[in-house]
């Protein structure tokens, strides 16, 4: 008798495609694969998106945003993803024609439940992997419907615009030059340098 062999979700698929890229499968990247997909349901979209309707703002970096581009097809090369670095693995996904948006974030006790869930001499990385991947999106998951409180067309600029800084000489696309008057300053030369 030949066993039946159920085939893959797409999970499954989108979690095999996030380990290449990241070189391994870690808990945080399935939350965040699993969030993508949830906020195209929630948002009445497909998901992975090729077409720049869909904006990710990242509550955090590393395996979770990996988990969350592979998904939604946001990028910070496409200008879909962006980082709000607030060591929250959360997200808001912004359809970007209407600007309905969505903040997704793990429920605050849900480790606590995993790992007072996890049988006797399972590992607690092993309880997350396994929980994350087959718990029910309600019992993972809050999703609250949010308004952004930034302008996001200027989030999102025109193509091609670019000016240089009168102070530096450098280069500044995508409207992100500050302006005194007729004076065009870069965020470093106008007093914003993450640097010195």
């Amino acid at each position: 008798m030949t066993a039946l062999i159920e085939p893959p979700t797409q999970l499954d698929e989108l979690l095999a495609r996030s380990a290449a890229l990241h070189s391994h499968l870690c808990p945080r990247q399935v939350l965040g694969a699993r969030m993508g997909l949830l906020a195209g349901q929630a948002l009445g979209m497909t998901v992975p998106r090729t077409d720049k309707k869909l904006m990710v703002l990242a509550e955090t970096d590393g395996c979770f945003a990996d988990g969350l581009s592979v998904v939604t097809g946001c990028w910070l090369g496409r200008r879909t993803l962006r980082l709000l670095d607030h060591g929250k693995v959360a997200a808001t996904f912004v359809e970007v024609r209407t600007g309905q948006a969505v903040r997704i974030a793990p429920h605050t006790d849900l480790r606590t439940r995993v790992r007072a869930g996890r049988v006797d001499g399972e590992k607690r990385w092993d309880a997350y992997m396994n929980a994350y991947q087959t718990w029910n999106d309600q019992e993972l998951f809050t999703v609250t419907p949010v308004r952004l409180t930034f302008d996001l067309a200027a989030v999102i600029s025109v193509n091609g615009k670019r000016v240089l800084c009168n102070a530096c000489g450098e280069e500044i696309i995508n409207e992100r030059e500050v302006r005194h008057g007729e004076v065009v300053l870069c965020r470093d030369c106008a007093g914003e340098r993450y640097w010195q």
